[in-house]
């Protein structure tokens, strides 16, 4: 199988397509965010001024060593301006010439609450202000700034701006099946896994699922029980999901699947090679032509720890409008 991408994102209405590898063809990769909120009947969009640039933009900032794209998403928008977010839809990757060569900035929205009160750092950030779409079109200084707003304004309009996650987790690399002669369900991560799943961790606390759903076999928990002890995200186990019964019914690993997308908060779910394609089964239900034929669709799908990221419409009920796949560590 060839080497999946280490990261890549796309778009319901096929105008956001984006694939990256472990080395990227650009000299800077940064990462930030469209925070958005509903108040007074309007929507509203946060903007900051850049006392050393003298500039507005929208929070963002440089990939750190061993940081994935959305992990620097959301570091920058809490060194920036003090929030906590979590990421909605990709929006754009824009381009333009640094100093140091070409520089790319990966775009995503976020939504807050009305009463959220950002703060400028100080040093990075000296102001910030609440405007609408218009007025930031006014005030933006850099022109590929507009990008992510005319994305962002877009899904506004057809009201598939505000989105849940539905989160597709492969577990962590176990101890070989040679290696083990205990139940299979015993089998537990290898060491290569249990930094994996370190890895799961940090990227999950990018969309805070508020619900986490695994096979109980051990390997699976194993890969999510960091983040259940950060975050004090309650993990559900489902049987349903196990290799082994998945193998015996295959159309109840289905329904666990389709329950996700009937939610109205933002989910997870671990499971196992074996269950992945009656997964993506039901995940090309719920996504148009564009996304469908962006799902895996060779053996193994996904590799240990590599995850899928839905963004579901909350208006359009169980409407896919964006798929991110996303690997938290290099090749």
């Amino acid at each position: 199988m060839p080497k999946t991408p280490v990261y890549s994102a796309f778009r319901c209405d096929g105008e956001y397509s984006k694939i990256r590898r472990a080395v990227p063809d650009v000299d800077v990769t940064a990462a930030g965010c469209l925070i958005w909120r509903y108040a007074k009947e309007r929507l509203e969009l946060l903007i900051i001024h850049r006392p050393h640039y003298d500039d507005w933009s929208w929070p963002k900032g440089k990939v750190d060593d061993g940081e994935t794209i959305p992990e620097t998403a959301i570091r920058e928008v809490r060194e920036e301006v003090g929030l906590h977010v979590t990421l909605g839809v990709p929006l754009a990757v824009t381009h333009y010439k640094v100093k140091h060569g070409t520089k790319e900035v990966y775009y995503w929205s976020a939504q807050v609450d009305p009463s959220t009160k950002p703060k400028a750092d100080g040093d990075e950030v000296d102001k910030l202000r609440w405007v609408t779409p218009k007025e930031a079109r006014q005030l933006l200084t850099n022109a590929t700034d507009t990008e992510p707003l005319d994305a962002l304004e877009k899904l506004w309009k057809d009201g598939d701006l505000a989105t849940r996650s539905v989160i597709i987790v492969r577990h962590a690399k176990a101890k070989p099946r040679s290696s083990w002669s205990a139940a299979e369900g015993e089998r537990p991560l290898a060491a290569t896994g249990k930094r994996q799943a370190l890895a799961v961790c940090r990227l999950l606390h990018a969309w805070m699922p508020k619900k986490v759903y695994s096979s109980p076999w051990v390997r699976c928990m194993q890969t999510v029980a960091n983040f259940q002890k950060q975050s004090g995200t309650p993990i559900k186990t489902k049987t349903q999901i196990t290799e082994a019964a998945h193998k015996r019914h295959p159309k109840r690993a289905a329904r666990v699947i389709e329950q996700l997308f009937e939610k109205d908060y933002s989910v997870a779910l671990c499971t196992h090679r074996p269950v992945l394609p009656t997964v993506l089964d039901v995940l090309r239900t719920h996504g148009n032509k564009h996304l469908a034929a962006q799902l895996p669709t060779e053996d193994p799908y996904l590799v240990p720890g590599e995850m899928l990221v839905m963004q579901i419409s909350r208006r359009n009920n169980h409407r896919m409008i964006s798929l991110e796949q996303i690997r938290p560590f290099g090749d």
